[in-house]
């Protein structure tokens, strides 16, 4: 099949590994308008907001004010009257909507075979749930995405709906920039990796927030002699996500139900490397520093912990962009979106004991087929709260003779 530019692929090019739900005519060409759908939105009609914004909404705040906006709430009060930015808003919030409820109307008339699926993977100590573990209130308060139930929401105990949901909609939110897996973003930090410290080979990875394992299955595959730990709070995406690296002969890593921001369970500098990808803005204020002094404590002296997120709000970007990012914070169900990005994720990082020295900052292009899949567009283009291009705040841990001489 012949790949347009200008287009997103067809919902047919997802891959099908042993857990993907079955797909119906139906459910593809659902998929496919939404995917189409959420392009036209974020690159034809999107452009109109800035044009909204410089011909009505400014002129029209420096009459009132008699200066300009000094933040990007007050454009999102001003752009909130203005009927275009209205009109787009809703579109998006629909097309979100639209998007969880195709998934899960895929999933729920087959849950009961897609379980029964998932049982002959998940009798392995690869997968290990604990009861005990709760999902934070701050997680537990708010359908993350518009998702029914969000990534812990169960229809009968022991169900996988949430990841199946999860996993067979990815599409329609990406148009395939994170490729037929969803797992660009996991591929491209295996490339980074080996692009960066060729000869580096961890022996234990710990990835937190895992949800489906998109992005640590990809490491498992990558480092093969490595042993993946992948934790979430969530055990219906955990049953998935484990089901779904067992179909695909994936044997190193295991799914784990944990709190990041409680790693009692490993001893210190148990872990070579120490990641995240697309879930810091998914914490409240007070766990995210925890969360990141725990990676810490478990990361090996000369050890890795990265962070993928989306770009952080700095005096550099402009108010306008910082308004369009943060949509997602009070359209999408993204309640930590807009204050996680005004944070000095670095500074956290070294109120943790990463040493400042070892700090690096990236920007990481989800890897996937471009004879099929797209690659993201870049600049004015891009669909700030869901593109599949992401800054990598890093740093390596002082080696153990660096810390002994701090010690001293």
């Amino acid at each position: 099949m012949t790949r347009r530019d200008d287009i997103p692929p067809d919902y047919r090019e997802v891959k099908r590994h042993g857990m993907f739900p079955d797909v119906a005519h139906d459910d593809a060409a659902r998929f496919n308008f939404l995917a189409n759908l959420n392009k036209h939105l974020a690159l034809t009609l999107g452009s109109g907001n800035g044009l909204a914004y410089r011909q009505r909404v400014l002129p029209a705040f420096v009459a009132e004010q008699g200066r300009e906006p000094k933040d990007r709430f007050e454009i999102r009060h001003a752009m909130n009257r203005d009927p275009w930015h209205r009109f787009w808003s809703a579109c998006k919030r629909n097309s979100m909507e639209m998007r969880q409820q195709a998934g899960r109307s895929m999933v729920l008339r087959q849950l009961d075979e897609l379980t029964g699926r998932a049982g002959q993977w998940n009798a392995r100590d690869t997968l290990q749930l604990n009861p005990e573990v709760q999902v934070p209130r701050y997680q537990a308060a708010v359908d993350i995405h518009c998702m029914p139930g969000s990534y812990h929401g169960e229809v009968f105990p022991g169900d996988v709906s949430a990841g199946a949901n999860y996993d067979c909609g990815i599409f329609a939110t990406t148009g395939g920039g994170l490729g037929g897996l969803s797992d660009g973003g996991g591929q491209a930090l295996v490339a980074w990796a080996r692009r960066e410290r060729p000869d580096w080979q961890p022996k234990r990875i710990l990835d937190v927030g895992c949800t489906i394992g998109h992005n640590a299955v990809p490491l498992a595959q990558g480092f093969p002699d490595a042993e993946v730990i992948a934790i979430d709070t969530a055990a219906p995406s955990l049953r998935y996500g484990h089901a779904r690296a067992q179909s695909m002969g994936v044997s190193n890593i295991v799914f784990v139900q944990m709190n990041g921001e409680d790693l009692s369970a490993y001893p210190d500098g148990h872990f070579d490397w120490v990641q995240s990808t697309m879930f810091l803005h998914e914490l409240s204020g007070k766990a995210l520093p925890k969360l990141i002094a725990e990676m810490a404590r478990v990361l090996k002296p000369g050890g890795l912990m990265l962070h993928l997120e989306q770009a952080a709000y700095t005096d550099a970007m402009p108010l306008f962009e910082q308004f369009m990012r943060d949509w997602d914070a009070f359209n999408n169900n993204e309640p930590f979106w807009s204050a996680m990005h005004s944070l000095d994720v670095p500074a956290i990082m070294a109120a943790a004991g990463m040493a400042q020295d070892g700090h690096f900052k990236a920007k990481v292009r989800a890897v996937v087929d471009t004879d099929i899949f797209p690659e993201s567009p870049e600049g004015e283009g891009e669909d700030f709260g869901r593109a599949a291009i992401w800054d990598a705040y890093g740093a390596w841990k002082p080696a153990a003779e660096a810390l002994r001489e701090a010690a001293e």
